[in-house]
């Protein structure tokens, strides 16, 4: 295998390896204490939103019905979240942030921004105009790979 496969594999998988334990430090707030990574990135999805159904929440996430209904209702039970019945459609549940849900999306919102203007801070306009053309071209490799089913 060539080198440049190695060293990017190795920089992919250290690099969201970290990107998962800088984001772990969000957790160690008073406010996010009683939530996991994956229960956080649902609340940052409904909170992107005013409301949105089940089914919206599992597409956006790319995350099985069933799991996104068992997480919805664990964040309920933890005050983070609420479901209502539509007027309109009685089928269709929604689901929005409580106070607590909006609270928590805000220090996660923080945490982002601060981490990408820390982040901004160390390239001059050249790199970040660099970094971002490459990361734009990650995320549409990622996302066709993904749409494939992870066909090699």
């Amino acid at each position: 295998m060539c080198d440049f496969v190695v060293n990017v594999n190795d920089f992919l998988v250290n690099t969201f390896r970290s990107i998962l334990k800088v984001e772990e430090k969000v957790l160690k707030n008073e406010k996010c204490k009683n939530l996991s990574i994956s229960e956080l990135h649902l609340i940052e999805a409904i909170g992107k939103k005013s409301a949105m159904t089940v089914t919206q929440i599992a597409e956006k996430l790319s995350i099985t019905l069933p799991s996104v209904t068992a997480a919805i209702n664990k964040l309920r039970l933890k005050g983070y979240v609420k479901k209502e019945r539509s007027e309109e459609d009685r089928r269709t549940v929604w689901v929005t942030l409580t106070e607590a849900g909006k609270e928590v999306e805000l220090v996660h919102e923080k945490f982002h921004n601060e981490l990408v203007a820390s982040i901004a801070n160390s390239f001059d306009e050249t790199e970040k105009e660099n970094l971002l053309d490459i990361v734009k071209k990650l995320d549409s490799f990622f996302k066709i790979t993904l749409d494939k089913g992870c066909e090699s």
